[in-house]
């Protein structure tokens, strides 16, 4: 097998920790996340699995970026400065003329990260050709530094006009304030791409999260010292493990850390299936979340907006902090385990978007939580037993009764809560699919994430899906993503001269900072002379006008449904530095045993009430068949077959659900 190999999700309701061995046995356990302090919660998981076991090497996803721009408390922004051009303090302010709800009178834009009194313009100036106009002033610079000092400022963005072509005067500024600060952060170093606006937005968040993220790192290492632990390595929001001094240095890549593990464990999954097209299916504590794989490849936006709203998946433009970033093509939706159900002002079911949390939990955890949740409905219709985790939570169908009683006949609450939420969550998949022209009938879900497998075959039925496959450990796959995942560092170079130069610097580039490289993904941000937004491609092999005229005419089409009779532009060239991992043995399902049913529960599955057959998911024997309606249990999770539907134990310990 090699080297062992351990994983750490920290979630929004709980901690996983998976851990193989040299002989590949497997690990895992489900903690409570510690919200205030994380940490905490890892080292209560990995005593449960690897207590007295050295750990040279941690993979790890977390969500501390995220939850910091959300507001989480103890969680208090720094305080940070800007400076820009002269006459573009504002620009983080003044933003887009997007509105994101167009007929609220009463709509206010986000708060900016940097108050107005600490941006300070800069009497410097680039061409748009990169000519520098005027040089930076040092004494300048170093008044300013003395005034930040005096107002405790602790970190500083600097984002110059046109730096993404000469960024001299922004290195310039960077070697001063570093005299002064240990958190400098220039733009030509997170953003080197035009749109200004954009470009301080991404270098601005990047600022504020340093302090927090470092100490965070700080702390996460000091607690795993017991452990023997020498390296962390955390998962980027494009779906590739970084070091702790990339991520210290770049934390911006780690907004949707969580999220990515979870899609890069379903590509891997699909490509060891052999399946050509699958969606990936995470649905959690919190959220759910959904991925599309095409050819076993998953699709990367450099959009994001950190800190916005959103409505049914979609991200709401302007409602957030522009992030210009690679992640992973994602569509999250407020709709997991936890998500609350209640009546609106005209007595209407809702579900969502609050959620109970890792504390006090769902109304049935007996932590004094009185919100009824989609747990407690899902245990109220007998779908999931008394028991998760192994046993580490214990449910009270009694309080999930009495939460839901408050919204009416706690029966029927739940029945409609669950089909409200199946609904939602199947609105997050089709934007992944059918708006991106592709037919979400014609594909796999891979389901996984604690309530995943829950409402898998229901999410199935509503959008068509003939096929639904369970991973092994389903309420931890995020946590063995991190297993599954590669190093993957990104440098880029906005419109570059001659494209093989470009790329072979930026290759070079990469190699110096983080050594030895197994290969390069090449690709280029194009668009027709004119266009506002560019498109994303793959490099050509051959890097001529016509290669890559004719890849970028084959994207357009494919998204747009047309092409255009006019000359292209290359805005950005970009290369990924992958460094390949060992993979984990997922083992196989034992064969000769005999199937059978540990015992029965009324549950409400097919739209009745029935005896149904539950299942200890580790004593079923490879290929065995199971017909529903049926239950099969397991540590992580329950997986929930309805009537019309089979499950089959496949290869890699799958659970694989067919019409």
């Amino acid at each position: 097998m090699g080297d062992i190999l351990v994983g750490v999700d920290v979630g929004g309701t709980f901690t996983d920790a998976i851990y193989i061995d040299s002989n590949g046995v497997m690990k895992v356990s489900k903690v409570s996340t510690t919200p205030a302090k994380p940490e905490i919660g890892i080292v209560n998981a990995l005593n449960q699995i690897v207590r007295g076991i050295k750990i040279p090497e941690l993979l790890h996803a977390t969500t501390i970026a995220t939850n910091a721009i959300l507001g989480q408390v103890k969680l208090e922004l720094p305080n940070t400065a800007l400076l820009t051009t002269n006459g573009f303090k504002d620009i983080i302010e003044i933003g887009r003329q997007n509105r994101p709800k167009l007929y609220d009178l009463f709509f206010t834009k986000p708060r900016p990260l940097i108050p107005r009194k600490f941006r300070y313009e800069i009497n410097e100036r680039v061409s748009v050709n990169g000519e520098i106009i005027k040089d930076i002033n040092e004494n300048e610079i170093t008044n300013i530094a003395n005034e930040l000092i005096k107002n405790n400022i602790e970190s500083v963005a600097v984002s110059y006009l046109h730096s993404y072509i000469n960024p001299k005067n922004e290195i310039k500024t960077k070697e001063i304030l570093s005299r002064y600060f240990k958190y400098v952060t220039i733009s030509n170093e997170i953003a080197p791409e035009p749109r200004e606006y954009e470009r301080t937005s991404t270098t601005v968040v990047n600022a504020v999260l340093r302090p927090i993220v470092s100490r965070y790192i700080d702390m996460l290492s000091s607690s795993l010292k017991e452990f023997g632990t020498e390296k962390i390595y955390i998962m980027s929001s494009s779906g590739g493990l970084v070091n702790t001094i990339d991520a210290s240095e770049r934390p911006v890549q780690m907004i949707e850390s969580g999220p990515a593990a979870g899609a890069i464990a379903a590509a891997e999954l699909s490509n060891m299936l052999s399946i050509k097209n699958s969606i990936g299916f995470d649905m959690g504590g919190t959220t759910a979340k959904a991925s599309a794989i095409i050819d076993g490849k998953l699709e990367i936006t450099t959009e994001y907006e950190v800190g916005g709203e959103a409505h049914h998946g979609r991200t709401i433009k302007g409602s957030g902090y522009p992030v210009r970033f690679p992640f992973i093509d994602l569509a999250e939706v407020s709709a997991g385990g936890g998500t609350v159900i209640w009546k609106d002002e005209a007595n209407a079911l809702r579900v969502g978007p609050i959620s109970v949390g890792a504390d006090p939990g769902p109304a049935s955890y007996g932590k004094g939580g009185d919100k009824a949740s989609i747990t407690d409905a899902n245990l109220l219709l007998g779908r999931i037993g008394n028991k998760l985790a192994g046993g580490e939570v214990s449910l009270n169908v009694e309080l999930a009764r009495k939460a839901l009683s408050n919204l009416g006949d706690p029966e029927e609450i739940s029945i409609s809560a669950l089909e409200l939420i199946n609904l939602e969550m199947a609105r997050a998949v089709r934007l992944v699919t059918v708006e991106r022209g592709l037919d979400p009938s014609s594909f796999s879900i891979i389901a996984f994430g604690g309530a995943g497998p829950q409402h898998a075959a229901m999410l199935a039925e509503e959008l068509g899906s003939q096929e639904v496959i369970i991973p092994p450990e389903p309420g931890l796959f995020s946590a063995l993503g991190l297993l599954m995942a590669d190093s993957r560092f990104e440098a880029r170079l906005a419109f570059p001269k001659d494209l093989q130069d470009a790329f072979d610097k930026l290759e070079k580039e990469l190699v110096k900072k983080v050594g030895t490289l197994d290969y390069f993904i090449r690709l280029l941000d194009v668009r027709y002379q004119g266009q506002g937004y560019e498109l994303t491609i793959t490099a050509p092999e051959k890097l001529d006008k016509e290669s890559i005229e004719k890849s970028f005419a084959t994207v357009h089409y494919n998204t747009y449904g047309f092409t255009l009779n006019r000359p292209i532009e290359i805005v950005m060239s970009r290369v990924f530095g992958i460094k390949v991992r060992p993979k984990p043995y997922l083992g196989e399902a034992k064969e000769g045993i005999e199937l059978k049913e540990k015992g029965f529960r009324k549950a409400y599955i097919s739209k009745s009430w029935d005896e149904v057959p539950v299942y200890e998911r580790d004593s079923l024997p490879r290929g065995c068949k199971i017909k529903g309606p049926a239950i099969i249990d397991e540590y992580s999770s329950t997986i929930v077959i309805p009537r019309g539907w089979k499950g089959e134990v496949g290869p890699h310990r799958t659970v694989i659900l067919k019409r």
